[in-house]
């Protein structure tokens, strides 16, 4: 039998992570050997953690908080979709060094769409938070034809930039106390729920109309979620279906296979109940 395939997820925190639960029932679909593991690492030493995982075998690697627009740089290649976004969240090991990808946008739409039945086509969309994940999430909202997208971060000079980067007329950035318009879309895509802290100027932007949607999942959606609830919206839903989906994609990237997610998913929906 051959060795496992060496993968892991890059992250701070990453104890908390779900992904080698993910792939571990992904690689039993196609009866595929893997050995994925978690590995803490922040700004200042994920490139040396990074080239230590790769001289240990690493084939490939998940990336998440804080470390997604970190890991574009450290590509000797990245496909289109990641360097529209600024952001990658996949990478994997090839001759050149490694190779970036980001399935971050494809795991939120197809859980929005596949999952939850929500087309974003034509809505007005509030992004709250402008990092890794708000950059790959904003480009695939826009990509997917949303009539307006507002990202309102708590520094907004850097939503400004991400306005820039994206160079879209239908992207803008807003200051979070500027934020009053209802939206049809509510995304928080901010690291605040990680602190129980949510954030508090969404409710303004929510209404009995408004589907909620929480890139975090578990107790770090929490605080957002609640909010959104109490806000009366018609939908509010944790970012676990877009982890999923997006670890899909991560997975036929590497392995050629394409997983079923719907077991792996109301597996996870089990265990955190």
């Amino acid at each position: 039998m051959s060795a496992p395939v060496l993968h892991a997820v890059f992250g701070q925190p990453v104890a908390h992570s779900l992904s080698p639960y993910i792939h571990a029932a992904f690689a039993a679909q196609f009866g595929l050997a893997i050995d994925y593991r978690r590995i803490e690492a922040g700004p200042d030493d994920f490139a040396a953690a990074l080239a230590a995982f790769a001289t240990a075998g690493g084939r490939g690697a998940n990336v998440t908080l804080p470390l997604k627009e970190l890991a574009a740089s450290l590509c000797a290649e990245v496909t289109p979709r990641a360097r529209r976004a600024g952001s990658v969240n996949t990478l994997t090991c090839t001759s050149g060094g490694w190779a970036g990808d980001t399935t971050d946008g494809i795991g939120l739409l197809q859980d929005l769409g596949a999952r939850h039945g929500v087309s974003p086509v034509g809505l007005r969309v509030l992004m709250i938070g402008a990092g890794g994940a708000a950059r790959a999430a904003a480009r695939a909202l826009l990509d997917a034809n949303v009539a307006a997208l507002v990202i309102a971060n708590r520094t907004p000079a850097r939503a400004q930039r991400l306005v820039e980067a994206l160079a879209d007329p239908r992207a803008s950035a807003s200051a979070p106390d500027a934020v009053s318009d209802r939206f049809d879309l509510v995304v928080n895509a901010s690291a605040a729920g990680h602190q129980g802290q949510p954030p508090a100027f969404a409710a303004a932007a929510m209404d009995s109309g408004s589907v909620a949607y929480d890139l975090s999942y578990g107790a770090a959606a929490a605080p957002f979620l609640a909010l959104a609830t109490s806000a009366g919206v018609r939908t509010a839903l944790d970012g676990l279906g877009m982890l999923v989906e997006q670890a899909a994609a991560s997975f036929a990237l590497w392995h050629g296979h394409l997983p079923d997610t719907a077991p792996v998913y109301a597996g996870l929906r089990a265990r955190l109940a």
